[in-house]
This record gives C-alpha cells, sequence and structure tokens, in this order.
C-alpha cells in the first residue's frame, strides 16, 4: 500500500473509530458527544475536504489531465478536495491504445499529483462499452480471446497501480434505462457473465482496492436501478468479490429523485459501500440568480443524502469549474453545472456544499473571541495540505465593507511561494502582498474574497495576521 492509501486510510479509519469508540463506552450521550465534537470540528473547516473529514467522508472531483499545468486550476483541486478522479486518462483508449502497448503518463502525473497533496485516487474505468480503441470494439475476437483481451487490461492496469489506487470502477454503465443489459461488445460476446469475471479478475489483481459498479440513471427508485440491485444482489450471492456502488449523479436543475435516499438505502442493506461519483445539475443557459441558488440547495441535498447513511463514503463532483464541464459539449443550450464558474469563482453551490458539510463559507469565524483584533474584516488562513518539501494555503476574508480592488498583506515564515490563484503575489522576505485580479476586484458588503498558494516549505509556523488594505482582520 502506497503512502498515500496508508495515510487516507489512517484519518478515515481514525474518524470512524472516533464516532464507534463514543458509541461502544458511552451509550446516547457518548455518541451525542461524538457528533457534537464533529460539528465543532466542520464548523471551523474552510474547505470541502476538512469539513468532509469531520463526518469521516471524502469529497472528490474529477481532474482534467490538460489542466495540470494550470495553477488556478491545480490550486482548487488541490486544496478542496480529498480524491480525485482520473476524467478521461485511465480509460481503455487512453490507456490501451492499440494491444498490448500501454501508456501509464497520464495517468501518473494524476497520482504523483494527488499523493503531494494528500489525496486519494479513484480509477475510473476498467470496462466500459464507450471509449473503447476500435482494436477491442470491432476486433471480432472469439469468447475465449476477448476474455483474455479484457482480463489483461484489467491485470496490468491494476498491477501498475496497486496500492495508488483506492476504489475502481470495474464496470461502468452496464445497463439500459428499462433495467436490461446493455448491448456492448462485452455483453453480445460473453454475455452477462462478463461483469463477474471482471470482478474476480479485479480482485486478484489488487486485493486491497475497493472494487465498484457505477452507473447513471440508477440514482432514484425505476426499471434500471432496480436492474442493477437485481445484478449486485446476484454477484453477491455467487460470491463475486464486489466492494461498493457509484451512482453518478448527473442530474437536471429540480429534477433530485425524491427516492435518492430509499434507492441507496437498499443497495447499503446489502452490505456495499456507496459512492455519489459524478455529481453536476446542469441548467439551460443562460443560468439566473434564482436557479443559481436552486442549485446550490440541490448540491446541498445530495450532500446531506451521503451524510445520512453510514454506508455513504464520500461524493465525488464532476469537474469543479464550468469552464472544464462536460456539459456543454454534449447538452446543446446547458451548462452552468459546476461548483465553480467559468473563472474558478465560487458559486452558491460551493456555499450550500460546504454548508452542508457543517462549514462555514467565505472561511470566516461566525462568532470572533472578544480578544480578536478590531476590525471590518474576518480572516482565515488555512494549510490546508503540508509535505516534506512544500505546503498548500487557502485565505478566505469576510468584509463588512464593499470593495472595489483589494491588497492583503500577511507574513509567510518559511519558504516561497511558488504558484497561486486568485490574486497576483509579491514576497519580499517573510512579507506576502496579495492583491487582486481583474475578476475580483469588486466585493460586496458582508462578500468573501479568498485565494490560495503553494510553497516550497513544508515546516509549520504560527497562524500570520492578515490584513485588507492596511487593518488587521479578526482571524
Amino acid at each position: 500500500m502506497s503512502p498515500l492509501v496508508r495515510r487516507a486510510a489512517v484519518v478515515f479509519a481514525a474518524g470512524a473509530a472516533l464516532l464507534s469508540g463514543f458509541a461502544v463506552h458511552g451509550g446516547a450521550q457518548a455518541q451525542e458527544r461524538a457528533a457534537d465534537a464533529s460539528a465543532s470540528v466542520a464548523a471551523e473547516a474552510a474547505t470541502l475536504r476538512e469539513a468532509a473529514a469531520a463526518h469521516g467522508k471524502f469529497v472528490g472531483t474529477a481532474v482534467a489531465d490538460g489542466r495540470l499545468g494550470n495553477s488556478t486550476y491545480t490550486g482548487i483541486a488541490g486544496s478542496q478536495f480529498s480524491s480525485v478522479t482520473a476524467e478521461n486518462v485511465m480509460k481503455w483508449e487512453s490507456i490501451e491504445p492499440s494491444r498490448g502497448s500501454f501508456s501509464f503518463a497520464a495517468g501518473d502525473r494524476l497520482v504523483d499529483f494527488a499523493q503531494s497533496h494528500d489525496q486519494q485516487v479513484w480509477g475510473h474505468t476498467l470496462v466500459w462499452h464507450s471509449q473503447l480503441p476500435d482494436w477491442v470494439r470491432n476486433g471480432g475476437f472469439s469468447p475465449a480471446v476477448l476474455t483474455q483481451v479484457m482480463n489483461n487490461h484489467i491485470t496490468t492496469v491494476m498491477d501498475h497501480y496497486e496500492g495508488d489506487v483506492a476504489y475502481w470502477d470495474v464496470v461502468n454503465e452496464a445497463f439500459n434505462e428499462d433495467g436490461s443489459l446493455r448491448s456492448s461488445v462485452f455483453s453480445d460476446t460473453l454475455g452477462q457473465g462478463f461483469i463477474a469475471e471482471a470482478f474476480r479478475t479485479a480482485r486478484a489483481a489488487d486485493p486491497n482496492a475497493k472494487l465498484c459498479i457505477n452507473d447513471y440513471n440508477t440514482e432514484g427508485l425505476g426499471a434500471k436501478s432496480n436492474g442493477l440491485y437485481n445484478l449486485v444482489s446476484s454477484l453477491l450471492s455467487q460470491g463475486v468479490p464486489i466492494d461498493c456502488v457509484g451512482f453518478q449523479s448527473h442530474f437536471i436543475l429540480d429534477s433530485i429523485p425524491s427516492s435518492l435516499q430509499a434507492n441507496m438505502q437498499r443497495f447499503a442493506d446489502l452490505g456495499l459501500e456507496l459512492v455519489i461519483t459524478e455529481l453536476d445539475i446542469r441548467i439551460t443557459l443562460p443560468a439566473d440568480s434564482s436557479e443559481l441558488q436552486r442549485q446550490g440547495q440541490q448540491f446541498a441535498s445530495v450532500t446531506n443524502t451521503c451524510l445520512a447513511l453510514d454506508a455513504c463514503k464520500g461524493v465525488t463532483v464532476w469537474g469543479f469549474g464550468d469552464a472544464d464541464s462536460w456539459v456543454p459539449g454534449v447538452f446543446d443550450g446547458q451548462g452552468a453545472a459546476c461548483l465553480y464558474d467559468n473563472n474558478y469563482q465560487a458559486k452558491p453551490a460551493f456555499d450550500a456544499m460546504l454548508t452542508a458539510l457543517g462549514g462555514t463559507p467565505g472561511g470566516g469565524d461566525p462568532d470572533p473571541d472578544p480578544g480578536d483584533p478590531p476590525g471590518d474584516c474576518r480572516a482565515t488562513y488555512t494549510v490546508t495540505n503540508r509535505w516534506n518539501a512544500g505546503s498548500v494555503v487557502q485565505v478566505s476574508i469576510v468584509t463588512d465593507s464593499a470593495l472595489s480592488g483589494w491588497s492583503v498583506t500577511f507574513s509567510l515564515p518559511s519558504g516561497r511561494i511558488t504558484s497561486g490563484w486568485n490574486a497576483a503575489y509579491a514576497q519580499s522576505g517573510t512579507s506576502v502582498t496579495a492583491t487582486n485580479v481583474s475578476y475580483n476586484g469588486s466585493v460586496g458588503a458582508g462578500g468573501t474574497l479568498s485565494f490560495g498558494f503553494q510553497t516550497d516549505s513544508g515546516a509549520q509556523y504560527a497562524t500570520p495576521t492578515v490584513s485588507l488594505n492596511g487593518e488587521a482582520c479578526s482571524a
């Protein structure tokens, strides 16, 4: 097991042990104390990952390989999320474009990124009817040869990433809307048995990875989710090693199924882990403020459903910025489906999801201590990740006064800023000045400005005083 996965396992196990320990030794009162403790930790969180961790959950995002050179993108991806999913680079056409020839470089970049930001990796996907290279889709293989091709692909990919990938979507989108098995080169040649074969091969390749089946439009009770439920029940009765069910959750505004929790619960009753794997909520463009507020409420509703189910281990959004969303390219006239807008500014959906997790939007302390320095601003300076040779810092400031431009100063006792997002940076010795960029200089009264950066030092230091336009903010 890699250091990344070990660290993630320790964090999640510790959270679970805390809650279960209270329950065993103190009964109902201890459980209440544990819940209060988790709520207190979450309330102090300024990031999604911190707030989710207080509940023993992860929060993830799909990551586009082409964006890993964008410091704004990587700053948000690294600071806000505790899990990353390969958007495309681990799919069959990308990773084995010709038979027996594997290309791991792009997937390795994602793993390196995750390890440098203390994140788990979700592998997506091993066996899927789509994004297949022609040599598989149109190969005309016999059942015996196609089985060999499939098993070799699963084994080679999972061997390469053994210990680095915590969860795998072993089989993806196997069903039609009526609950019948989807036609594909795998089902047409091998029948439904290809699914059990794929899971058994995956378990042999990496006994420690969690193995999942993943699909869309299976979130509510209905024919398609019934087909999935019946298949999973059958696989379990056969002793097939399946650990979790992924509910993609590509929703349309105002269409969240009312039976979401009831449907997920029946899968939980089978003893499986559950994950919201690809959440986005698309809107007919242009989206108005009312629609964006409702979208936020619906992101929160889905998040609350996961929080209500012990078996639900986390929520992953399918990309966090509207600029990178797949939606406009597939659904004409629709978009605005993500937590951040086209300029990577947080939308109401981000605040709503953070609030649902118990965190504080804007990172501000809602009840400053009497000893806090007076001022018209409240600042949170959070080291969201730290490793031997670097750290990631997020700064959020709530301002009581409207701003038409801002300059924030603070000390950085160790190291230098190597990259940043949502601000322009100047550093002289330990003194840092961050100023607004073109798109975020205007902040309304009671509004929040936020920015972040990465340093080349992992040293620990006391939280510095943060000043906005020359005035010290309360902490």
